[in-house]
């Protein structure tokens, strides 16, 4: 907590002295360091190590997923032999380089995002990868693209075609997400969405100060913990792993 010009206490994001070296929830940092040095860092692609040390120099680098958090994301999307996939918030678009390495030659990730001035970083990154072929990068807001990408598949006789999602995006808007994409994953696909423990946020009483934007997204996000822990028509499962990832598999 920090104060200004002798007014009321000014209360500083959650997330405001993140970077990709200390995005945990492990209470050690030794612990973290560790996980990294061993079996993290070792085995990160030399394109994404470039582009997440520029990212880490961005104002807003804290947005971008940590190095444990796009490992497991790539061993999910093998895991599950995704093709076709959804990318909701880009940013400079580490996890979404992350994403089109790990799908095969011939997959495809629709990435969605209003910012293309950000996702402009990492762009050659990804074309130095040689992947940008399975990038469909679609400037705009995550729930008018979604929309037209339900538009454009019931238009190609296609009903929830996707096999994988991932969501790090406006978090108000992860439960309006949720709806969107149970109509395109289709069953026994997966969603996964990111941020969702909230540096903890989420279990600290209510009266604990905080910022007014961690306030709101904490609220919404114990929301939408609330919704997929009852939702019947998926399977989830919640890791503390970066800021908290929440795995979905789609049942009917």
């Amino acid at each position: 907590m920090t104060t200004g010009n002798g007014d009321a206490p000014v209360i500083k994001n959650v997330h405001s002295d993140i970077d990709s070296t200390n995005k945990t929830l492990l209470k050690s940092d030794a612990l973290y360091k560790y996980v990294l040095d061993t079996t993290v860092l070792p085995r990160e692609p030399e394109c994404m190590r470039e582009l997440r040390l520029i990212t880490d120099k961005h104002q807003l680098g804290f947005m971008q997923s940590s190095p444990d958090e796009a490992q497991l994301l790539m061993m999910l999307l093998k895991m599950a032999g995704a093709k076709r996939t959804i990318e909701v918030g880009v940013f400079t678009g580490y996890s979404l380089l992350a994403t089109a390495l790990a799908l095969p030659e011939d997959g495809k990730v629709v990435a969605i995002d209003p910012d293309r001035e950000s996702y402009e970083v990492g762009r050659p990154f990804i074309e130095k990868a040689g992947v940008a072929h399975k990038v469909d990068f679609r400037q705009g807001k995550g729930l008018e693209r979604l929309d037209e990408l339900l538009a454009e598949e019931a238009a190609a006789g296609r009903e929830a075609a996707f096999d994988f999602a991932f969501v790090d995006a406006d978090k108000p808007n992860y439960v309006k997400y949720h709806e969107q994409l149970l109509q395109l994953v289709r069953v026994g696909g997966h969603i996964i969405y990111d941020n969702t423990l909230w540096a903890g946020t989420v279990a600290l009483p209510p009266d604990t100060p905080l910022s007014d934007l961690d306030r709101r997204f904490s609220i919404a996000i114990r929301d939408l913990n609330a919704r997929l822990a009852a939702d019947p028509r998926i399977e989830v499962c919640q890791l503390a792993i970066a800021d908290g990832i929440t795995i979905c598999r789609r049942l009917v």
